[in-house]
Order: C-alpha cells, then sequence, then structure tokens
C-alpha cells in the first residue's frame, strides 16, 4: 500500500501544477538538463542590441527575451497558445515588447521587411518563407531548434519502440532556410544528458513539452507510467538525451 500510496502521490503531485508559460523552474531537485553550449539567450541579447527592430517568434511566455539586456526601440513577439499570451505580456512589460497572439498557421501579421532580427526559441514550426518575408536585407534569423528524437528514451518508455524520426533534422532545416532564399552562416548541434528523478518530474515534462507523447495524459498512459515508475525507484533516475541545434540565417 506504501508504494501505491507513493505512486499516486507523485502522480497527482505533477498533473496539479499549472503548465503556462516555458518556465521549468518547477524541476529543480527533481530534473535536470544540460544547456547546451552557445549559450542562446546571451546570444540573442548581443543581437538584439546591434539592431532597431526584432521579432521574437513562438515566445511562450516570453521568458528568454525578458533576459535581453538591450532592447531595440522596436520589439515584438508572438505566440499562438492562448494561455502563454498573457504570461508573455506581463513578463515582457521590463524590456517594452509587444506581445502578438496569432494563428498557429502562416502568414506572420507583419508587413514585407519589417525587421532587422528574427529569433525563435524551439518553434514548434519553422514558417522560413515567412520569416524571408518579413526580414529586412541583411537582417537575420537566430534559432534554437529542437533536434531530431529530442528525449526519444522518454517517448519509448511510454510508446514503445519508435521508428526513426523523420523532421527536425538540422539538414533538414539548413535546406529549407536556403529554399526560402536564406544564407545559413552558423549552425551548431548538441546532445543533453536530461535526468528524471521521480514519476512527478515525468508527468510534468510530458504535460508541458506536448510532442513527446502526443496526446498524453496520466489517465491514458496510467500503466506505463507505473512501470516507469517502478523502474525509477529499482534503479535510480532516469535518464535521456535531449537533441538542440543552433542555425543563424541572413537575408542576402
Amino acid at each position: 500500500m506504501g508504494a501505491d500510496r507513493d505512486f499516486e502521490e507523485l502522480i497527482a503531485e505533477g498533473a496539479g501544477v499549472p503548465v503556462d508559460g516555458w518556465d521549468f523552474s518547477w524541476l529543480a531537485g527533481r530534473a535536470t538538463e544540460e544547456r547546451p553550449p552557445w549559450g542562446y539567450a546571451r546570444l540573442v541579447g548581443a543581437r538584439m542590441a546591434t539592431v532597431a527592430a526584432a521579432l521574437d517568434i513562438d515566445t511562450g511566455g516570453g521568458e528568454v527575451l525578458a533576459e535581453t539586456p538591450t532592447p531595440p526601440p522596436l520589439l515584438v513577439a508572438t505566440e499562438a497558445w492562448p494561455p502563454n499570451v498573457e504570461v508573455a505580456r506581463r513578463t515582457l512589460r521590463r524590456v517594452g515588447a509587444t506581445v502578438v497572439r496569432v494563428a498557429e498557421t502562416p502568414p506572420l501579421p507583419f508587413r514585407d521587411g519589417s525587421f532587422d532580427l528574427v529569433t525563435s526559441r524551439h518553434p514548434v514550426d519553422t514558417w522560413w518563407d515567412e520569416i524571408a518575408r518579413v526580414l529586412r536585407p541583411g537582417g537575420s534569423y537566430l534559432s534554437q531548434q529542437i533536434g531530431a528524437g529530442t528525449v526519444r528514451e522518454l517517448s519509448e518508455a511510454i510508446l514503445g519502440p519508435l521508428p526513426r524520426p523523420a523532421s527536425r533534422h538540422p539538414e533538414q532545416a539548413v535546406a529549407a532556410a536556403r529554399a526560402a532564399g536564406l544564407e545559413v552562416v552558423d549552425l551548431r548541434t548538441a546532445t543533453l544528458r536530461t535526468v528524471f528523478h521521480d514519476i512527478a518530474a515525468v508527468v510534468y515534462f510530458l504535460r508541458k513539452v506536448i510532442w513527446t507523447v502526443p496526446g498524453f495524459t496520466v489517465d491514458r498512459y496510467r500503466d506505463e507510467l507505473r512501470r516507469l515508475h517502478d523502474r525509477i525507484r529499482a534503479e535510480g533516475p532516469f535518464v535521456a538525451h535531449a537533441q538542440r541545434f543552433l542555425i543563424d540565417a541572413r537575408h542576402p
């Protein structure tokens, strides 16, 4: 009974935490993920200080953009998920950014050549033609993206063996950028160790990072969660590996 109660309490805890925004601080002490070596927020901050107009796509709750030390005179952020829009508006007041709610499909609601810089951290999809359209000549797109097969070990622990991922490969992003008329000036990749110390952290992560197990709910995957809980209790923390890549493209 004690083990069952422990499982149910952890499941309830992970299921009850709000997942609005893109802040993972609740996982402190419960899960860890290595950071990419290039320091995305620092790169964005340095680039923002050199431009007059910038756009951040899929800003989430605005947490990363809010770290910009010297925001440009015109700073706009877009977000499609309604719960995040108000979070982002509150978070980004400090840097004077305007947050625009957008649809989940193109086009972007901006005129051609509106921005010197477009950024995006972990975009759901990259609308390369739209990015090229809203960039001014000489402008750039800087993005940290989720790579193919990210935390695949966790996906397979819930779903079973999966085929090789067909999308999110860095070379596909390079080809798409070039097809849109952009020049790729930098591409970097990283594999990052990700550790989950209890099943509550797993549940929270799967609710927040929804592409890991599409359609995830606790009730639907309770048996799989129990097996993973038992594995963590018997063997120690569950280890997966996140995939990231940085792409920097320029409008000729």
